[in-house]
């Protein structure tokens, strides 16, 4: 069975990943450098490939975006930079008088010195008004999936769970990772 690392500084998110995969993920925090690009692709595609050139080991990344429709895709993958530096409520009066269309996505990307795999998610909605909810992490204070009229940070534990499966490819990366440990 072929062992795969998960490059992840978060215990939660490894142990959530464990748990849909149904089996135990190794994981290690690394730091990786993460290149400017509107293409969570090439981010995801250079951060596997530099985990990989590290550890010397298979190596499982991810990413994730929040594609503002008014803004052209920003601020898209660095919103992890405008949550730490730019109040929410800020974020949010960025909008005002504008379209609040947003698109959330994820990529994993999987290498193993020879084949690279990329999965691919999102998930359709919108920019809250004003920040609400006490749940999530991130932007999830921010974003309304499609569907709903509240923040994924003020969900029901039912519903974080639907919208987090539609936000991460999980089933297609469960799929490939079954046949990688059957060999």
């Amino acid at each position: 069975m072929q062992e795969i690392t998960f490059i992840t500084g978060n215990q939660g998110k490894a142990d959530y990943l464990a748990k849909y995969l149904g089996h135990p993920v190794a994981h290690r925090k690394v730091d990786l450098d993460e290149i400017q690009s509107m293409d969570l692709r090439k981010i995801v595609e250079h951060k596997v490939r530099q985990a990989y050139e590290i550890i010397k080991t298979p190596a499982l990344v991810e990413d994730v975006a929040l594609e503002f429709e008014a803004l052209n895709g920003l601020p898209g993958p660095f919103i992890r930079f405008f949550v730490e530096r730019v109040p929410f409520e800020t974020i949010c009066f960025m909008l005002d008088g504008k379209t609040r269309n947003a698109i959330a996505k994820c990529v994993f990307g999987y290498y193993d010195g020879k084949s690279l795999q990329l999965f691919e998610g999102e998930l359709k909605g919108r920019i809250a008004e004003t920040p609400a909810g006490e749940n999530g992490y991130g932007w999830d204070r921010l974003f309304i999936p499609e569907g709903y009229d509240v923040t994924r940070a003020s969900l029901d534990e039912e519903n974080d769970k639907k919208t987090y499966l539609q936000l991460k490819p999980f089933k297609e990366l469960k799929i490939f990772l079954e046949k990688l440990w059957k060999q």
